[in-house]
């Protein structure tokens, strides 16, 4: 074997090694976190964790009906989304059809900015803007409330929306569009009936990713939302998602072994399966929607 031979040998390993770190880190958080769960498992029965609607670790013993975190964290993700995946499909849209190169060129670092802005901030944003904001529209409004809480993560996952939607769009080949208008399309029905539908794979992938994002959003709903785990679908009320509470307990002084404290990785792992969960989603979408071009 020569010595390219070799240089490329390594360079195979090295790429096999890369993958691998990633498969191995996968593996030792499920570990982790099914490992550090089963002692809670053990005290509080899964079906009361997973159907209770009442979560108060204290006093001791607690009652631990996870429903009120996941309530409130399917709040703030479905209007996150509702905010992020209109505006971002429509700017996608504008800068991959209709924007000027030029044009293109200035909104397009613009808007991603945004996904550079510190999650903190976005947080102190809901709670001294946005809430102020929806007071004059709800006077009763709580100062952490889930409204707050969606429409700042919907701004956070905007960008991601909008960038991954555009790249998607710019895929589609030229051809497709020169086709179209030589049949006489207009624009908009270029973009309606060709672009978009072509482009469909990429875009619900970025849609799916986007909302992953939001569901896993820390900081930003810790401040705009609040830490109150109440089962409610109010958008005006204080409420607590699974990854609010997940660093709210773990920064207070609680005893390693105790059911409060198995309670972080018990909802660290139905966190873990939501996330998965929509990651094989998007697996499936991509493959049933995409289009192959020779």
């Amino acid at each position: 074997m020569g010595a390219r031979g070799m240089r490329e040998g390594a360079v195979k390993w090295f790429c096999f090694a890369c993958a691998l770190v990633s498969v191995v880190t996968t593996f030792g958080i499920v570990y982790v976190l099914i490992s550090q769960a089963l002692p809670f498992f053990q005290a509080v029965s899964p079906v009361a964790f997973f159907t209770g609607t009442e979560w108060k670790p204290s006093p001791e013993p607690g009652r631990y009906g996870v429903l009120p975190l996941v309530t409130g964290t399917l709040m703030i993700t479905i209007g996150a989304g509702i905010i992020a995946v209109p505006l971002g499909l429509l700017s996608a849209i504008f800068l991959s059809e209709y924007a000027h190169p030029r044009l293109r060129s200035f909104l397009k670092p613009a808007l991603e900015l945004l996904a550079g802005i510190p999650t903190v901030v976005y947080g102190y944003l809901g709670l001294f803007l946005v809430t102020p904001m929806l007071r004059n529209v709800f006077p009763n409004i709580q100062a952490s409330n889930a409204a707050a809480g969606a429409i700042v993560v919907g701004i956070m996952i905007l960008p991601l929306v909008s960038s991954l939607c555009e790249d998607a769009l710019r895929a589609v080949p030229s051809a497709l569009r020169e086709g179209a208008y030589g049949l006489g399309a207009t624009k908009m029905e270029v973009t309606t009936k060709i672009v978009v539908p072509a482009a469909l794979s990429g875009i619900m992938a970025s849609f799916i990713l986007a909302l992953s994002r939001a569901l896993g959003e820390t900081m930003a709903v810790t401040l705009a939302a609040g830490s109150n785990p109440a089962l409610t679908l109010n958008p005006t009320k204080s409420i607590e998602t699974m990854t609010a509470y997940i660093v709210t307990t773990s920064q207070g002084d609680i005893a390693a072994g105790t059911a409060r404290y198995n309670s972080i990785f018990a909802v660290g792992i139905t966190l873990f399966v939501f996330t998965m969960g929509m990651n094989l989603l998007a697996t499936r979408l991509v493959k049933r929607f995409r289009q192959v071009y020779s």
